[in-house]
């Protein structure tokens, strides 16, 4: 069921039909001195309450807070407490992060704003803010951005919280945000995706099993449903808005208005960690084989073709986590393995095309929540975390360098990246 939450003065949610794809280009400018409060409103012109900054901003978490950073120096901008474990989103409007909480999604205001300028961006900063605004949530879960809107799943209640890309820009409290809430049959550990014209596809479940997916249209019609996905889990928007989601045996694929199913080599083959890209139809994801195991440290990795709902196992000879995989800015498919390095595969012959020694060697902790090497992409830069020295690096991907490095005063967990 999807329901209207709107405000007295609220207007309609518009959903646009395109792909929210972030794109970050160099701007042309060094690191400038931030001044003044973080701002509300994104302005349209700089102020001078703001500097410019060379590059987009990154948001760490660590036990106890978060960590906003320049992208270009990785100077620590602001140090946010926060209790509790924390996870971070994007909010989908370039410059906000979702801070997911034990009971809530909080606005976190990172102060970057970007500026188109010709064939390039300029970035401009005020101080990182954590708003007041949050969306009440029983056990958050995943955020998903797609066709210009984002989408907030709640694991306790199963409902989603929709609202359109530019609704958090002059918003303070909920009753500035015009929400579209979709109600799912019952509570799972699932997942929302928006799609064009207000539809939207839901994953299907309860609090013992998740056995497929729903495409609904904006006013709540269903119109398709698969039970061909046992264990569903995570979501990936590849080339055209094509969907797939990940399954104990493969994974479906939502495309042309019908589901297919991708099945997988091994009868337990299960998907649950897909990294998408609008520049490649293949989705990147995770393949384990071991129902049983507490822990699996697999070395294989899925590259899913979604015309032809096939898949492509690659074994990169060293393990990962499922905060490795990631998309590079022609669609390649990153994989940041144990042994330090990413793995840059061709997604389409899943040939390795390069190998970036980035940090040490490390083990995946048994626990999910503990600290290990992430990567988020931002444009042509990786960065990537090294928990056991408290650090986080750039890499160009352009060049396969390590351009920058910095010592954190907290040990890193989560990344995301927003600008652009």
């Amino acid at each position: 069921m999807i329901t209207d939450r709107r405000p007295p003065r609220g207007r309609l949610l518009s959903i646009a039909p395109a792909l929210l794809v972030v794109v970050a280009l160099a701007a042309c400018a060094s690191p400038g001195t931030r001044e003044g409060p973080a701002e509300a409103s994104d302005r349209t012109t700089p102020d001078a309450a703001e500097a410019e900054v060379a590059a987009p901003r990154i948001v760490a978490t660590y036990d106890g807070g978060v960590l906003v950073l320049e992208g270009d120096s990785l100077e620590v901008v602001d140090d946010i407490p926060l209790a509790g474990f924390l996870r971070v989103n994007p909010a989908g409007d370039g410059r906000r992060v979702l801070v997911s909480t034990d009971d809530a999604f909080r606005v976190l205001d990172t102060g970057v704003r970007v500026e188109a300028h010709g064939d390039h961006d300029h970035y401009y900063a005020v101080a990182p803010e954590l708003t007041d605004l949050a969306f009440p949530a029983s056990h958050p879960g995943h955020v998903t951005t797609n066709a210009d809107t984002t989408a907030l799943f709640a694991d306790g209640t199963g409902e989603a919280q929709l609202y359109a890309g530019d609704d958090l820009r002059n918003a303070r409290d909920l009753s500035d945000v015009d929400l579209v809430v979709h109600e799912s049959e019952s509570a799972h550990h699932g997942v929302v995706v928006p799609l064009a014209d207000g539809a939207l596809l839901t994953t299907v479940g309860d609090e013992t099993s998740r056995s497929g997916a729903a495409v609904l249209d904006a006013e709540g019609s269903e119109l398709a449903r698969t039970d061909a996905c046992p264990g569903v889990h995570g979501a990936a928007v590849a080339a055209a808005g094509t969907v797939m989601l990940g399954c104990e045996d493969g994974a479906i694929v939502w495309s042309g208005g019908a589901f297919s199913k991708a099945r997988s080599a091994d009868p337990y083959g299960r998907i649950g960690n897909p990294a998408g890209s609008a520049a490649s139809p293949v989705v990147l994801g995770d393949y384990k084989v071991d129902p049983d195991a507490d822990l699996e440290r697999p070395t294989r990795v899925s590259l899913i073709d979604t015309g032809s709902a096939t898949i492509r196992l690659v074994d990169l000879g060293t393990s990962y986590s499922f905060r490795s995989l990631a998309r590079g800015p022609l669609g390649e498919a990153l994989v940041l393995g144990t042994d330090g390095a990413i793995h840059v595969l061709d997604p389409d012959s899943g040939e390795t095309l390069e190998r970036i020694e980035v940090v040490e060697a490390w083990t995946e902790p048994t626990e999910w929540q503990q600290p290990r090497p992430a990567i988020e992409v931002h444009g042509h830069r990786a960065y990537v975390t090294d928990p056991a020295a408290s650090s986080v690096h750039v890499v160009d991907l352009d060049t396969g360098t390590v351009t920058a490095t910095a010592v954190l005063p907290r040990v890193p967990n989560e990344l995301s990246s927003v600008g652009g």
